[in-house]
């Protein structure tokens, strides 16, 4: 009983106040590599990895997770746009990170590394040094600074050269594209944000190593490394065994049913404004402000935010922000600009290359920009087509109007 009291101190002290000084842990411990399946949310959609530090004879079970971060936090909202989201080191009982996915039906499989005592050890006080407050907040970068890329970071820093991670499981070659896609529907508005958001630097086949940045792939990788030339892991075991199942679809809330919905609607007007020989202003103020402020986002993205993934994004060849100038000249009555006739007749031009950048591997565009492209490009045409055939006689009887 006494022995039981003393570890139950001991416990209380760490857990509020952390290590006051150097703590071994005990032969019985056992350092773990825990994944977690992806959930229904967006930010949850490709799992989760984390450390789990286990050691009966202190009465320790705590989850080292790298994958924190605070909402309220100042300025959040503003520095993940910017890309300088700060996450977090955070550390807890491993019952309390447990139930959480317990409650959101998610598996969570533990991979149990065979590790010496020395070695467990030095893990540990690297986690726990990690956690002072000094140490433990970090740039977020989802492709190169996440919560599974620290897994093999932290791994490779204690272990050093006697750690090898092997690349022979790695049999089908990815884009980093293609990989972030995996576990995502192609029709969501997730897939299609990441497809819009994210440039050309993406599209290029991700390393053995480079995978990491999945948890799916670390714990593939896990199984393939050894440490001092023995297998990492010593056994894996399932801890939960659950599924979240089919996420709810509605088509009508789909991202393809809303650009064919404006695909048709555009298609019909454009038809009517033919047989009328006319311009529907507000249908071109629509297309054209919708695209200039996608152009908008990827040209911060690009050029103004510290969002390594997002740069050269050819997506603004048929999104260019200038549309939205545009957009605003064609919504007024009267003459036109000069310059708006030659406008289109240019967008056209440029937008040729999407496919050809495609087709040739350059950049990957999200699969509903076939029917942006023909909406665009349907529309244009038909603007390059009215101007041709009446904007010169129309400009005239203005000009005889105001004369």
């Amino acid at each position: 009983m006494r022995v039981k009291f003393g570890h139950f101190i001991f416990f209380l002290t760490f857990c509020l106040t952390g290590l006051s000084q150097p703590v071994q842990l005990s032969a019985e411990a056992q350092i773990s590599v825990i994944t977690c399946g992806p959930g229904m949310e967006l930010y949850t959609s490709f799992g989760h990895s984390a450390f789990r530090v286990q050691d009966p004879e202190l009465g320790l079970d705590l989850v080292y997770n790298y994958g924190t971060f605070d909402f309220e936090a100042p300025n959040f909202y503003l520095n993940f746009a910017r890309g300088r989201p700060v996450f977090s080191l955070s550390r807890q009982q491993f019952v309390n990170f447990l139930y959480i996915y317990q409650l959101e039906n998610r598996w969570v499989k533990e991979q149990i590394l065979d590790l010496n005592n020395k070695e467990k050890n030095d893990i540990f006080q690297f986690l726990e040094n990690n956690y002072l407050p000094q140490n433990r907040d970090y740039k977020y970068d989802y492709l190169w600074e996440n919560c599974s890329t620290k897994i093999p970071e932290v791994l490779r820093n204690v272990l050093g050269n006697s750690l090898t991670f092997k690349k022979d499981h790695y049999l089908h070659q990815y884009s980093f594209r293609q990989l972030m896609q995996q576990n995502l529907s192609w029709n969501s508005w997730g897939s299609l944000g990441i497809d819009l958001a994210l440039g050309s630097v993406i599209d290029r086949i991700a390393g053995a190593e480079e995978t990491m940045f999945l948890p799916d792939y670390v714990f593939e990788q896990m199984d393939n490394s050894t440490v001092s030339n023995r297998p990492l892991v010593n056994r894996e075991r399932t801890i939960l065994d659950l599924n979240n199942g089919k996420r709810t679809f509605l088509f009508t809330s789909s991202p393809l049913f809303w650009t064919l919905a404006l695909f048709f609607f555009s298609l019909t007007i454009t038809f009517i404004d033919y047989r009328n020989q006319t311009r529907s202003r507000w249908l071109d103020f629509i297309l054209l402000l919708l695209s200039g402020m996608v152009g908008l986002l990827i040209t911060f993205l690009w050029f103004f935010s510290d969002h390594s993934a997002a740069a050269y994004n050819y997506n603004i060849l048929w999104a260019l922000p200038t549309n939205i100038i545009a957009a605003f000249f064609m919504a007024k009555k009267g003459p036109l600009m000069k310059w708006l006739p030659r406008y289109f007749r240019v967008l056209l031009w440029i937008m040729v290359f999407v496919p050809i950048l495609w087709i040739a591997g350059v950049q990957g565009f999200p699969p509903l920009a076939v029917v942006i492209l023909l909406i665009l490009g349907l529309r244009y045409f038909y603007l390059d087509y009215y101007f041709r055939r009446f904007y010169p006689a129309w400009q005239s009887e203005v000009w005889k109007t105001k004369k």
